[in-house]
């Protein structure tokens, strides 16, 4: 797949169906829309995914949303779900002001000869957000492109959407998340030395520091799997600043079950399948190791009812 943050120019011949938004999170909303331009790649048509990256000036003026998805996780998912070519343009102040028909003909049909587009019925683009669906289908009848405006998800009564998404997110109602995403929530970084007090307790653990840009679940214990050079290890792991021991820094640390690998230096992920229970102070180590061996117990529980 082909990650670029230039709007590319299409060889002759080549075309394409685009889906253009946000696209935080790739949640099960998003797949609906890629669905639709994935089965265009039947006419020879590019699927192509077509977003904004903030621009830097306004990262200094606004401190950004941490997000659900980092870009490079982000692309990685859409590969995954069959797209050629996801395009992170950056939102600078000349695209801020760009009138909605500018935008289409100079890069949906000058550049990516644009064929079929799918967007929400929200979905808004341009100066003074003056472009619409409604807009799309009428210059489609001019530039020869067809547009299906795809009605969202639901969850219940509820439209499924990032907003949705980052609620029980920061509910740490992993199940909930899970299901709206349609795949695992999950964070990853390079697991580095910590003090190594689990070991003195028995409960040896790898600490990774995720990425600064990733929103992670409230401070607590999570029931996870761990992905670490193909393998996949269940485990718990606590999100915070481990106060028992006072550390500082906001960390990921996972007790992998039935694991004694010397793991330092390796790039782990970590999926996030169900909260345990807030990040507390113990009064003591072995106070902390009887709480974790319930833990242990409590993950190994779930996992066995969960794989059935």
């Amino acid at each position: 797949m082909i990650y670029t943050t230039d709007v590319p120019r299409l060889g002759e011949g080549e075309t394409s169906a685009v889906t253009l938004g946000k696209f935080d999170g790739l949640h099960r909303g998003h797949q609906k829309l890629m669905n639709c331009i994935r089965e265009k790649k039947e006419d020879n048509c590019k699927a192509v995914i077509f977003t904004f990256d903030v621009s830097p000036v306004v990262r200094l003026l606004h401190t950004p949303a941490k997000g659900l998805l980092t870009n490079e996780e982000r692309e990685e998912l859409a590969c995954e779900r069959g797209m050629d070519i996801l395009v992170e343009c950056p939102f600078t102040d000349t695209l801020m002001h760009m009138e909605a028909e500018e935008f289409v003909k100079e890069f949906l049909v000058n550049r990516m000869h644009v064929r079929y587009l799918a967007v929400g019925p929200d979905f808004r683009f341009g100066h003074d957000r003056a472009g619409s669906p409604e807009l799309l289908r009428k210059m489609g009848e001019t530039y020869g492109f067809t547009v299906d405006v795809v009605e969202k998800l639901k969850d219940g009564s509820r439209e499924i959407s990032s907003t949705y998404v980052r609620e029980e997110l920061e509910k740490g109602n992993m199940e909930k998340v899970n299901e709206l995403l349609g795949y695992v929530y999950f964070t990853r970084g390079e697991i580095v030395h910590g003090r190594q007090l689990g070991r003195t307790i028995g409960v040896p653990t790898a600490n990774l520091i995720p990425p600064v840009c990733k929103k992670l679940p409230p401070n607590g214990v999570y029931i996870t799997r761990s992905r670490i050079s193909d393998k996949i290890y269940q485990g718990i792991t606590n999100v915070g600043y481990k106060p028992t021991v006072a550390e500082h820094f906001l960390g990921v640390e996972t007790y992998l079950f039935d694991c004694d690998e010397d793991l330092y230096g390796q790039d782990a992920e970590v999926r996030f399948y169900r909260y345990l229970r807030p990040e507390r102070k113990f009064a003591s180590l072995q106070e902390l190791k009887g709480q974790l061996d319930v833990d242990v117990q409590k993950g190994r529980d779930f996992f066995k009812a969960f794989d059935k």
